[in-house]
């Protein structure tokens, strides 16, 4: 059984970005390159990025266990809920942590008068769109948004309805 998920805290910021780095080796090496493996960790995953967001209300940041094991950050726009990061350790996967931060991220957007979470996943992440489906999300549009340094996120964009 593993803990409820929490607020991230200070201490946490640089554990979390460890996990990132774990993650997205097992998950993105065979979709993108290494260049853009390692642009997205050091732009999404600076502490100073995750520090700044920590103090902004329009932001959440939640864990899982400590040291981390899994996590989600979101953020409100205007209409709806982003779900920016969702990530469990590979050895962690398909015990029921994601669902548990699903659930937090979709109680937080309730909470903030929002009826839609809204994502975007890799094309090939194949078992994270069926994931997503599982937990009632839909691709709504599939886009190539581009990210600077010459590289791009070729996605599917899914939204789920709360």
């Amino acid at each position: 059984m593993h803990d409820r998920p929490r607020r991230l805290m200070e201490q946490d910021v640089e554990p979390v970005a460890a996990l990132a780095r774990t993650v997205w080796q097992a998950t993105y090496s065979a979709l993108i390159s290494q260049a853009q493996i390692d642009a997205m960790l050091a732009d999404r995953y600076a502490p100073a990025r995750i520090h700044g967001q920590l103090d902004e209300p329009h932001h959440a940041w939640w864990v899982i266990g400590t040291p981390p094991i899994a996590f989600a950050h979101a953020c409100l726009t205007e209409h709806a809920v982003k779900l920016d990061k969702l990530y469990v350790h590979p050895d962690h996967q398909r015990q029921g942590l994601g669902a548990m931060l699903l659930d937090e991220v979709a109680d937080w957007a309730r909470t903030h008068g929002r009826r839609v979470i809204r994502l975007q996943v890799n094309r090939g992440n194949t078992p994270a769109r069926q994931a997503y489906e599982k937990h009632g999300f839909r691709v709504v549009e599939s886009r190539v948004f581009e990210i600077g340094g010459g590289f791009v996120m070729d996605d599917h964009v899914m939204e789920r309805q709360l």
